[in-house]
Formats: structure tokens, C-alpha cells, sequence
């Protein structure tokens, strides 16, 4: 008769943490950045078929990494909350903190759950205010805590490094050419603190633009718009990008 092999709590805990960190790394990094006039997402994704960032209601946007069919759920799951809770209530009443909460209770379920392996993903969830001050900013690790973030935060991949160059060169009232410059910098440092060339078409960019004239204040920056704001010393301002919705657009897959 075998003796049942005993693990204790604390470290079946610590493992699943490991387990899901591992998964995380694993990924591509995203970068989220405030500037001037709202709020910037980038991540290094060459899929034009799958989507890190997606916008979730008319201020609010998602960003994740991890496996796909992990936060696509999630993503899908955050859609029909905003949608439902803006059609009983009011449009007003659908923020990017009770979208959070409702995250971190999915989330933290399921890491707690010893039935199924806790999800691999990390989340970030920012709504665009009348004001950079009125800008929200949250992270969701795997273990689903809330971190209320301010300035710039980034996920996956190598994100401690990348966290550390962005707090060191991030300023407030930045232009959303200067932003992306920034944030295109950072993704482009590999882990031995070189450096490689990251082109328009290896980026997914999206913004909160808390300028448009539209209740939904999410686009996505493509094409000719994104190169030119990537070139040295030019940049067009948001405010003269053509706007493209995403509703429903699905998010990339682990990589």
C-alpha cells in the first residue's frame, strides 16, 4: 500500500503561483502607457488575426498575456458584464474598477480552486477620464489582486526590466507619438539589457482617446498612421487618426 504523498497548503499554493508565472513570462510583453490626451496600449504582436488589446465598453479597454483561450474567455466574459450592467443601470455606471473587481473574483476563484490549474494570464484593465487625473489603471496578476497602477505599467515577458526603464523615463503630459516612442523602446531591450528593431508590423497599437467627439473613445492606431508616428521626430497627433472601432476583436495567443 503506497503512503498518499502530503503537500501542504502553503506550498501547493506557492506551486500553482510558480506554475502560473512561468506561463506569463512566457509571453510577449504589453505596455501601457499614459500621455496627453488619454491612454496608449502596445504590444509586441505580429498576429493580425489576434488581439492583445480590445476595447471592452465606451471608456474602457483590455489589455493580457498568457494563453489566449484563457483571456479570451475572460475578455468575452468582462464584454457581456459591461454590456449588461450599462443596459439595467446606466452607461455611466459601467467603470473599469467594477470591471476589475469582477475580474479579481474570477481570477481568484480560480487559483484557489485545487480542482482546475489556475489560469495563466495577466490582465490589465484601464478607462480614459475627463483628465489624466481621472485616468484608471489596473493590473490583475494570476492570483487575481488588484494593482492600481499610475503612469505606465507593463505585463509579461520581461516586464520587471521593462517596468524599470519606463518609471525611469515616463513624464506626465507626453505626446502620443513621444509615449509609443517610449514604450516601443522598451519592448525592444531583450533581457541581457541589448537591444533589436521592432517594426510597425511586429506592433498591435490601440489608444483611449478621451478627445473624440464619440462616447467610445477606443481606436486602434494601424498602417501608415503607426509608421509615421514611429518615425524619428514626426508623429501626427490622435486627434488626426482616422478612428476604427473594435468590439468583439479576439486577443493573441500564447507565445
Amino acid at each position: 500500500m503506497t503512503t498518499p504523498f502530503y503537500v501542504s497548503p502553503q506550498q501547493a499554493m506557492a506551486d500553482r503561483a510558480e506554475y502560473a508565472r512561468k506561463g506569463i513570462a512566457r509571453g510577449r510583453s504589453v505596455v501601457v502607457l499614459q500621455y496627453a490626451d488619454g491612454i496608449v496600449f502596445v504590444a509586441e504582436n505580429p498576429s493580425r488575426a489576434l488581439h492583445k488589446v480590445s476595447e471592452i465598453y465606451d471608456r474602457i479597454a483590455f489589455a493580457a498575456v498568457g494563453k489566449y483561450n484563457e483571456f479570451e474567455n475572460l475578455r468575452i466574459g468582462g464584454v457581456r458584464y459591461a454590456d449588461l450592467r450599462g443596459y439595467t443601470y446606466d452607461r455611466e455606471d459601467v467603470t473599469a474598477r467594477g470591471l476589475a473587481n469582477v475580474y479579481a473574483q474570477t481570477l481568484g476563484t480560480i487559483f484557489s480552486s485545487a480542482a482546475e490549474k489556475p489560469y495563466e494570464v495577466e490582465l490589465i484593465v484601464a478607462e480614459v477620464g475627463e483628465g489624466p487625473e481621472d485616468d484608471q489603471i489596473y493590473r490583475l496578476p494570476h492570483d487575481g489582486s488588484i494593482v492600481d497602477e499610475h503612469g505606465s505599467v507593463a505585463v509579461g515577458g520581461n516586464a520587471d526590466q521593462i517596468s524599470s526603464y519606463l518609471d525611469q523615463r515616463h513624464r506626465d503630459g507626453m505626446t502620443l507619438a513621444e509615449a509609443l516612442k517610449l514604450a516601443v523602446d522598451s519592448l525592444s531591450r531583450d533581457n541581457n539589457g541589448g537591444e533589436r528593431s521592432l517594426t510597425a508590423e511586429q506592433l498591435e497599437v490601440a489608444v483611449l482617446d478621451r478627445n473624440r467627439p464619440q462616447k467610445r473613445k477606443f481606436k486602434r492606431v494601424l498602417g501608415g498612421q503607426l509608421s509615421r508616428l514611429l518615425e524619428p521626430g514626426e508623429g501626427e497627433t490622435d486627434a488626426e487618426a482616422p478612428a476604427e472601432s473594435s468590439e468583439e476583436s479576439s486577443s493573441e495567443s500564447e507565445d
